[in-house]
């Protein structure tokens, strides 16, 4: 009886450690898994930064790249665009309103962008504007001042001669009948338009004058 007892308390002090190990181990377990769960999601949330990262500088990169784009469109459009002799648009309207006088004066940007357009030598065609209406001169003919006939061009509505509405309209016209009646036919030179354009034998030097006037002034 006393032996059985003995063995009771043995093996029940047995179970409890047996327990007690147990929960140890188990402690351990949950431990260790939690680490392992704490290093996961480091690993984890470092992935997430390296793709922000990567996607940061991959729009850096995009970005620095655009602005390039950018400034080489910048200096391709302000390239110097000439349109006659060496000249810009401006430049080439400044060099005719040096010469162009009265009613007509400050209307080089007119003419120049008028000639360039048609393909009309803007010389040649200031050439004709100012011998044929004499603002290069005194004063402007009768029919350039109230009818804003810079060439002398044939119609109505001034008499026998052609009106327009204003300076520029006019200048546009003769520039325009320049094109039409004598470019389009191959008359690009003063000699060549000369026989055409006028009965004097004397018009081809006159305009010759003059465009060598506009090219030297």
């Amino acid at each position: 009886m006393h032996n059985t007892r003995i063995i009771c308390i043995i093996t029940s002090f047995i179970g409890i450690i047996m327990i007690s190990m147990g929960l140890v181990m188990q402690a351990d377990y949950s431990k260790s898994r939690v680490f392992r769960d704490s290093l996961e999601m480091n690993r984890v949330a470092a992935s997430a930064n390296m793709i922000v990262k990567n996607k940061s500088e991959e729009k850096t990169s995009n970005n620095l790249l655009l602005t390039e784009i950018n400034m080489e469109t910048t200096d391709a459009s302000i390239i110097r665009q000439e349109v006659y002799e060496g000249m810009t648009m401006e430049e080439l309207a400044e060099k005719l309103n040096r010469t162009l006088k009265n009613e007509i004066a400050g209307q080089g940007y007119v003419i120049a962008n008028k000639c360039i357009e048609l393909g009309v030598d803007p010389y040649i065609a200031t050439a004709i504007i100012m011998h044929e209406t004499g603002c290069g001169q005194k004063q402007c003919s009768n029919i350039a001042r109230n009818c804003y006939n810079f060439g002398g061009q044939k119609g109505s509505g001034c008499g026998m001669y052609k009106r327009y509405n204003s300076v520029q309209e006019g200048l546009e016209g003769i520039i325009t009948n320049l094109y039409k009646n004598y470019y389009a036919y191959g008359l690009t030179t003063v000699e060549a338009i000369g026989p055409k354009y006028a009965e004097s034998n004397t018009w081809v030097g006159k305009i010759n004058w003059y465009v060598n006037k506009i090219r030297n002034t």
